[in-house]
């Protein structure tokens, strides 16, 4: 039996959704790979009860909010009883662009037109908070020093928003400007745009970090910052250092040492429209989505102390930090 794969850009489980229509098109059974669907919404986790056109902090246009009841039943009117409404006429991936706030069909996900664009981290060594001098360009570094800040696990970068579902509800799109005040919080931006840029499938971090610590952790997140200053949560990601090269065989850090850590984003769909700036946000916390770091290397879990680390992030030549963007061609 085919499936349909429906979840929203800040669903928890969008990526897992993602890659379960992936495996269905690449590896289930050749007879039913063409007969897949992906669907993906502006949406929180709330899918399988219907959707609204508040997400949030943010009213999307009531487009942004379609009956799920009809999509679901339209799919197994077909399958179960036989109904010829044209669902595999149809292209298999239909998407909800935020920024333009339009839907659009595409013939495969990710997108074979994308254009996979580094932008890079870039600053004089002063990129902690809004106020900093943290800036994102195509251009690559050359001779820069590295940013520093302190995590400590004892005060962790709170969570507001993103693709999480949380009690008292603070999932979807929310503004990050609070976190950004933050000194433990490293700030870069692209200067307002000059033209709409689109974003649209999965997006990675390459960051060339070092701790004092034997383990701790590295966050990301990609911020859409509006003309207002708002800045829009669209994604975020951690990764633990020890897991860095294997899950199933970790390794602790050698302290001071700088190592070429990747953070995996998931996926979105976004126009960043002209005037906006293209945010990233580095940090070592996202609490309580993700669980501190108490940086003393011991076991997970089991461990009652926690200690403060001194981390960089490099941006020079050899060590070019940056966000990997699909960038859609207009």
């Amino acid at each position: 039996m085919p499936s349909y794969n429906i979840s929203g850009w800040y669903d928890q489980v969008s990526q897992a959704t993602i890659n379960n229509y992936l495996g269905m098109v690449r590896h289930g059974p050749e007879r039913l790979r063409k007969q897949h669907k992906l669907l993906m919404g502006p949406w929180t986790h709330a899918v399988s009860f219907g959707v609204t056109a508040r997400q949030g902090e943010l009213d999307f246009p009531p487009q942004a909010a379609p009956d799920m009841r009809d999509i679901v039943q339209r799919w197994m009117d077909y399958w179960l009883k036989g109904t010829g409404n044209g669902i595999l006429a149809e292209p298999p991936v239909r998407i909800y662009v935020m920024g333009a706030n339009e839907w659009r069909n595409e013939n495969e996900w990710p997108l074979a037109r994308a254009r996979y664009t580094k932008y890079y981290l870039r600053s004089s060594g002063r990129a902690n908070s809004l106020f900093g001098d943290g800036a994102l360009s195509e251009e690559a570094p050359a001779s820069e020093p590295a940013d520093t800040f302190v995590y400590d696990p004892a005060n962790p970068v709170p969570t507001i928003g993103g693709n999480v579902s949380m009690r008292p509800p603070s999932s979807g799109p929310y503004d990050q400007r609070s976190i950004e005040r933050r000194d433990d919080v490293l700030v870069y931006s692209t200067p307002p745009l000059a033209d709409d840029v689109e974003v649209t499938g999965p997006v990675t971090i390459e960051l060339h970090a070092a701790s004092d610590a034997a383990d701790t952790d590295f966050t990301g997140k990609l911020v859409d910052v509006w003309p207002s200053g708002y800045a829009q949560i669209l994604l975020e990601g951690v990764l633990r250092a020890r897991y860095r090269e294997s899950f199933s065989e970790p390794r602790l850090l050698t302290p001071g040492k700088p190592e070429k850590l990747l953070i995996d984003l998931w996926s979105t769909s976004n126009l960043f429209r002209k005037g906006h700036r293209i945010r990233v946000e580095i940090s070592s916390s996202n609490f309580p989505k993700y669980d501190r770091n108490p940086n003393t290397g011991r076991a997970i879990g089991q461990d009652a102390e926690l200690r403060i680390a001194r981390q960089a992030i490099y941006h020079d030549r050899e060590r070019a930090s940056h966000i990997l963007l699909p960038v859609i061609p207009k």
